[in-house]
């Protein structure tokens, strides 16, 4: 009786680990945006997480550099306005291309290292 007690609530801790949501955090290669620090805690969301390798698997580097982006740290001052108007990342991410800019913890998921 306490073997089958004891797989139930394994069963249901290994179920919840999958359907959970799970923050991701940056891996080798990602870019942590955080310059508007303030701003992301005033709206409760973390810093965003860009997998700059995941895109560029799938994508040359001009798809973005220079057209969307500059290739210089602090010279693109991404917002969500400007997302939502499909500037910056919006500019695909715009629910054709990709995944519409509307699932915060799809980006805002940093988890300080």
């Amino acid at each position: 009786m306490i073997k089958i007690g004891l797989a139930a609530v394994l069963l249901t801790v290994f179920s919840l680990a999958f359907l959970l949501p799970t923050p991701a955090v940056a891996e080798y290669g990602d870019i942590v945006l955080d310059s508007k620090m303030d701003s992301m805690e005033k709206a409760g969301v973390p810093a965003v997480v860009f997998p700059h390798w995941f895109h560029r698997i799938r994508f040359k580097c001009k798809v973005c550099h220079e057209n969307i982006f500059i290739m210089k740290k602090g010279a693109n001052d991404i917002n969500m306005g400007l997302i939502m108007d499909g500037e910056f990342c919006g500019t695909c991410h715009d629910g054709l291309v990709a995944w519409e800019a509307l699932y915060c913890d799809r980006c805002h998921s940093h988890q300080g290292n």
